[in-house]
């Protein structure tokens, strides 16, 4: 088997931070090593957007972040992500979904924002933030994984 096959074969690992008005999407690289921020999409996109990725990039499994309570119950968002799942399942029911505890991600997002030295209207970017919840939902969950 040839290293490019081999390499077009192995799937990746998406997370996302779904947000009722924009989305981030982080992914692996194929050898599943590092997260990498993909895109921030207006969320009423995102299946558009993900029906795009699928077709030229294999993904194994989605990655959700949600917000999971101190007392084990949900965040607010946790119907619309229930509902997410179902409908990429019924189109991709080869990739695997999950979610994963994503308390906080926004603060550490800002946090890694503001210690980068971006300006500070880039700061203020919300898509920014979204993209890098994404990566530290994935990076966790990776970690969490052993992978």
């Amino acid at each position: 088997m040839s290293k490019f096959y081999y390499l077009c074969a192995m799937k990746r690992i998406m997370a996302i931070d779904y947000g009722t008005v924009k989305t981030g999407i982080a992914v692996t690289d194929p050898l599943k090593i590092a997260a990498h921020g993909l895109d921030t999409v207006p969320t009423s996109k995102l299946l558009d957007f993900l029906d795009e990725y699928f077709f030229t990039e294999s993904v194994e499994t989605i990655v959700f972040g949600e917000i999971i309570r101190a007392d084990g119950t949900k965040g607010r968002n946790h119907e619309r992500i229930e509902k997410l799942m179902k409908k990429i399942q019924q189109k991709y029911p080869e990739i695997t979904m999950t979610t994963f505890d994503e308390s906080y991600t926004s603060q550490r997002a800002k946090e890694i924002i503001l210690k980068s030295g971006v300006k500070k209207k880039k700061r203020r970017d919300k898509t920014l933030v979204d993209k890098i919840s994404a990566i530290l939902i994935l990076q966790d969950y990776m970690e969490a994984n052993g992978l």
